[in-house]
């Protein structure tokens, strides 16, 4: 009996190396970590996903509760919660230029409560919808399975790995909110720059006119009508960008 319990423990140790990084993948991925995903739905997916890898890979028996263990369990959720982070990148990036382009057209009052990302204007919302759309039929939730169980071969468990590179390598990363946003928004607001210019000369040629009147609802219809035909070029954008975010998750994860 006591030598049955004692390999039950180290079945359990052995279980929550890959059980902890699958787990901080799925609370910090794209999909994965929305509202409308439970806790419970998270921890029955990641306990089928461990599951299904426990067999394939011969695990090491490391204490948890020593410092070499909790040093692996460190490790193990750096390494999960950063792939999953540099995929939010992407969505963080939407964000940032659908505000702008929300800024420019004056629908800064019209905001929408996201649960998963906060108080979001109502373009960045929906440049999100359809990211993660996009992302579905990129097919993204599934190669960021097999990346995650990929790595475990990759990246094994007790290795000694360099957090600070892997910190490194997420903080470069980073500037893609703000480059993204820029790819985003930037052909919208030059157009919506030009409809500024043009109420500039209506107003000059006309001081009488009441350009409060006809300039917020000339700049919301022109600005979404730039937005709709710009709508195909946008959608590429994000595709490449989805594609740009697990090219970095492949190195992050030293697969090659």
């Amino acid at each position: 009996m006591e030598i049955l319990i004692q390999e039950v423990v180290e079945r359990f140790y052995s279980f929550l190396w890959p059980f902890t990084r699958i787990s901080a993948l799925l609370l910090a991925a794209p999909l994965f970590s929305l509202q409308a995903v439970s806790l419970r739905i998270r921890i029955v997916l990641a306990l089928t996903l461990t599951w299904i890898i426990y067999p394939t890979v011969e695990w090491p028996a490391i204490d948890p509760l020593s410092p070499e263990g909790l040093k692996a369990i460190f490790i193990q959720a750096a390494i999960g919660a950063s792939a999953g982070l540099i995929l939010q990148i992407i969505n963080a990036a939407l964000v940032v230029g659908g505000q702008s382009i929300t800024a420019s057209m004056g629908l800064g009052m019209a905001n929408m409560i996201d649960p998963n990302l906060g108080n979001v204007p109502v373009l960045s919302q929906f440049f999100v919808i359809c990211s993660t759309l996009i992302f579905l039929a990129l097919g993204g939730h599934l190669m960021l399975i097999k990346l995650v169980l990929i790595s475990f071969t990759t990246m094994p468990i007790g290795a000694d790995l360099d957090i600070i590179e892997i910190a490194e390598q997420l903080l470069r990363w980073s500037i893609m909110i703000f480059y993204g946003a820029l790819l985003i928004a930037l052909p919208i607001i030059v157009a919506l720059l030009f409809f500024n210019m043009c109420l500039g000369v209506i107003t000059r040629a006309s001081p009488a006119l009441n350009i409060f009147a006809i300039g917020f609802p000339a700049m919301i219809i022109g600005g979404l009508l730039v937005t709709l035909v710009a709508l195909p070029a946008i959608f590429q954008r994000i595709e490449t960008m989805w594609m740009g975010a697990f090219d970095q998750v492949t190195q992050l994860l030293r697969i090659q």
